[in-house]
Parts: structure tokens; sequence; C-alpha cells
């Protein structure tokens, strides 16, 4: 038991699993101001333009049933949640390309700056000169 345990914190304090729970967190909380971005700033101009039109009030309702003993209150379709929650996608998924293309951009930049330089090629040992004349020699006799 005591291996599993050391093997769960080794886990859990490593870099990448730190890493990831803070990017969930941050996602969240990105999330939810791009959500506020969408309701509060871009959907009311859009709503107004096609004529005061409220998203998330946008619905089907299906017929109430009647089953005799009890009627059964009538279901509603919530295509204009659906819509919103679309745009809000859409939009998040936008923010995040423009991030991870701004972040690769700058590790390129980085890459390219911290690019090792190529070492001067090893002057060769004294007995590969040597072999190197004797070898020109043997041509020069053919």
């Amino acid at each position: 038991m005591g291996k599993f345990i050391n093997e769960f914190k080794e886990f859990a304090v490593k870099g990448n699993a730190v890493d990831m729970a803070v990017g969930v967190i941050i996602g969240g909380a990105f999330g939810k101001i791009v959500s506020s971005i969408v309701d509060d700033i871009i959907m009311p101009p859009i709503g107004w333009l096609i004529g005061g039109v409220n998203f998330s009030d946008l619905k089907y309702t299906l017929p109430s049933v009647d089953l005799g003993v009890e009627q059964l209150a009538p279901a509603t379709i919530n295509y204009g949640n659906f819509i919103q929650t679309t745009f809000d996608f859409v939009i998040i998924a936008f923010c995040v390309f423009l991030l991870v293309k701004g972040i690769n951009r700058l590790a390129r930049k980085d890459a390219k700056k911290e690019a090792p330089v190529p070492a001067p090629a090893p002057e060769p040992t004294n007995e590969e000169k040597l072999l190197a004349e004797i070898r020109d020699l043997l041509k020069d006799k053919k």
C-alpha cells in the first residue's frame, strides 16, 4: 500500500499533472469570461439588429399531454439556448486558437534564438594526416 501511495504522490506533484490542473482551472475561468462576453456584449446587439430577439428566450413548445388522470405540462425545445451555447463554443475555440498560435510563434522565436551553433569539425589527428599523405602519394604514382 505504501508503494501505491508513493507512486500517486510522485504522479500528483509531477510537473505535467500540476500544469494540467492549472490549465483546467484557468480554462474554466476563461470560459466564464468568454461566456460573459458573448451573453452580455455580443448577443444583445445581434438580437437588437434582428428585431429585439433574445436568443435565450427562443424555444418551441410541444403540446401538453392529457393522460385522463393528470395533464402533463408542455415540454419545450430551447433552441435559442443551443444557439447561445454554440456562439460561446465558437468564440472560445477561436480564442484558444489565437492563444495557441501566439504561444507557438513565441516558441519558434525562442527556438531560433537558442539554436545550437554547430561545433567546428575536429581537426584530424596526426595519424589521419599521415594516412592522407600516404593515400595522396599512392594516387600520384599510378
